[in-house]
């Protein structure tokens, strides 16, 4: 980019061209549509804004958990996870809706189209979230809280929706802001106000900080975002590497991460599938069934996306809802079924006899390559991974021009425990 005079010339799609001082704070949104699912659904049905209203699963197919739910839930005690038994005695009258995820997938689209008005640095953090980058568009709409209360009363205008804004000078200070005050409110975190605002938080609350890591954290006494600033940078290394600096520069405000342009994604670095039976599974016959079933949804998603993978990981949690997780490579890259199937059947029989019975299987797909990149053959290729990819092709072809039914596994009939799981239904529920 060209310099002059500590200015940097910043491009902003469909703005026009802004200069900034390279020295200045820059102005990060963290933009939160409040309670989305529930809320696409109030605003679609208006009879509903004033009750308890919850989004769930379907119970028969073991996804009767609450997703979303509304601000008069919330205020009952309502919180996603709980069962749907257990959140209507919470909430008297609760209206329980399925989910609707493409309208929920349209809604954001339109959000995001009105978040590209005031800028081209919007990153996506799920269909509900995102950061922009504004510091190059002030001159246009104003300071950060002044351009986030115009973003805040656009989507109200235009979809029925509200949003809660974080406005800070890096990432992660932005979504702690928009945690802050819910809903529809903008909250401003600065370098003036951050540790009276903020270092009173729990740790837990700061992002990338987990269960597991906010337990070790608290058997070294560390309880808030303050401790992490203040602790010895040394003695977090020691006890959590990488991660224990990163933990450090986040909570003294020293986030320099970048918010990418919106036409910018992510390099997809697996393709996975998971599926929680609708019946606990009990045997390998019934578990190979599965991971045949999950493989060739995956495989299918991987010819989409124009990929082969090398490696396969498979993880299992038990109806004790305990993980375990383990991966191996293949013979060569492929997107072929049955190649992928095999190497994750493998993997679950070395680990899984039966006990504890299976509740949720997840199958994936990593070292991705493109298809027209070379390919690492043994010297005594058989040239079966080319014969089952060809035939994943057809079976493709078939699908396409005759349904999705038309043609199926036979080791998948007549399987009880598998449920026709569509790809929106990788957002149940929405893991940050």
């Amino acid at each position: 980019m060209p310099v002059l005079n500590s200015q940097i010339y910043l491009p902003i799609d469909l703005i026009g061209k802004v200069w900034y001082n390279k020295n200045m704070d820059r102005i990060i949104l963290h933009c939160d549509l409040n309670n989305f699912y529930a809320s696409v659904e109030c605003a679609a049905h208006p009879e509903w804004r004033d009750v308890p209203l919850a989004v769930a699963g379907n119970p028969e197919k073991r996804h009767g958990v609450v997703l979303a739910k509304n601000e008069i839930a919330k205020k009952f005690g309502v919180k996603t996870g709980d069962v749907i038994w257990e959140a209507k005695q919470k909430a008297p009258g609760l209206v329980v809706v399925p989910p609707h995820f493409n309208d929920y997938m349209a809604l954001s689209s339109q959000v995001f189209d009105i978040y590209t008005d005031y800028t081209c640095y919007v990153e996506p953090f799920g269909p509900d979230e995102c950061w922009l980058d504004c510091t190059g568009s002030t001159r246009l709409f104003g300071n950060g809280k002044e351009i986030a209360d115009k973003i805040r009363e656009d989507v109200t205008k235009q979809t029925g929706l509200t949003v809660s804004v974080g406005v800070s000078f890096n990432k992660v200070f932005a979504k702690l802001g928009s945690d802050l005050k819910k809903p529809d409110a903008t909250t401003v975190i600065s370098r003036e106000n951050f540790k009276e605002l903020l270092w009173k938080l729990p740790a837990s609350d700061m992002l990338s900080i987990g269960r597991k890591t906010k337990e070790k954290l608290s058997k070294l006494n560390i309880h808030t975002i303050g401790d992490i600033a203040n602790a010895d940078i040394a003695m977090l290394r020691t006890h959590f590497g990488i991660i224990g600096a990163r933990m450090h520069c986040y909570a003294n405000g020293e986030d320099t991460e970048s918010v990418r342009e919106y036409v910018k994604s992510r390099k997809v670095e697996s393709v996975g599938h998971g599926m929680t039976a609708i019946r606990d599974i009990t045997t390998l016959d019934d578990a190979k069934a599965l991971v045949y079933y999950l493989s060739e949804r995956i495989a299918a998603r991987m010819r989409k996306y124009g990929v082969r993978g090398s490696g396969v990981t498979v993880d299992l949690r038990g109806n004790d809802l305990k993980h375990t997780s383990h991966q191996r490579k293949m013979r060569v890259p492929t997107y072929a079924t049955h190649e992928i199937a095999e190497r994750a059947f493998a993997l679950l029989a070395e680990t899984w006899h039966g006990d504890p019975p299976l509740r949720t299987v997840t199958v994936a797909v990593y070292d991705l390559t493109p298809l027209d990149g070379a390919v690492q053959t043994t010297m005594f290729d058989d040239k079966t991974n080319e014969k089952e990819e060809a035939i994943e092709r057809a079976m493709d072809y078939i699908r396409e021009k005759y349904g999705k039914d038309s043609i199926v596994r036979a080791n998948t009939l007549g399987k009880d425990f598998i449920y026709d799981k569509t790809d929106a239904e990788d957002y149940l529920p929405f893991k940050r």
